[in-house]
């Protein structure tokens, strides 16, 4: 059995960072939260829109309080492929705000290696869940 837990884990510190940055009550994680990311880092909205690191710097910088009491709950983690260079992880994400507003999407997350050994999120597509 192939161990994907670093990953899963990764997804879940990266993903409470942001729960806390969207719903204002993180006023300093900026930077660490970025610094999650690598620089050739791309995404793929579940609207289709693509963007690099700058865009998704952008994005946070906007979000940053939009949505309080945001609570995000990830589930259905699965391992695609794991390597020396990185490994490929997908997961099911839920998103409840404050005022019963939801968005569920499945995520599918490429991570890379960097030479000193730090994990770094390289590419992120969502599309959201017709289900």
């Amino acid at each position: 059995m192939t161990d994907y837990a670093s990953y899963f884990d990764l997804v879940n510190e990266t993903h409470v960072e942001i729960e806390g940055w969207f719903s204002g009550l993180e006023p300093g994680v900026l930077p660490v939260l970025l610094a999650r990311f690598s620089p050739q880092f791309s995404m793929i909205t579940p609207g289709g829109k693509v963007l690099d690191l700058d865009g998704v710097e952008t994005l946070f910088e906007q979000l940053r309080g939009a949505r309080p009491g945001l609570k995000i709950t990830l589930s259905e983690f699965k391992g695609i492929a794991l390597h020396a260079g990185g490994a490929v992880v997908s997961y099911r994400e839920l998103q409840e705000e404050h005022n019963g507003n939801r968005t569920d999407r499945r995520a599918t997350v490429v991570f890379e290696k960097t030479a000193d050994g730090k994990v770094l999120w390289r590419h992120l597509h969502e599309t959201f869940c017709a289900d």
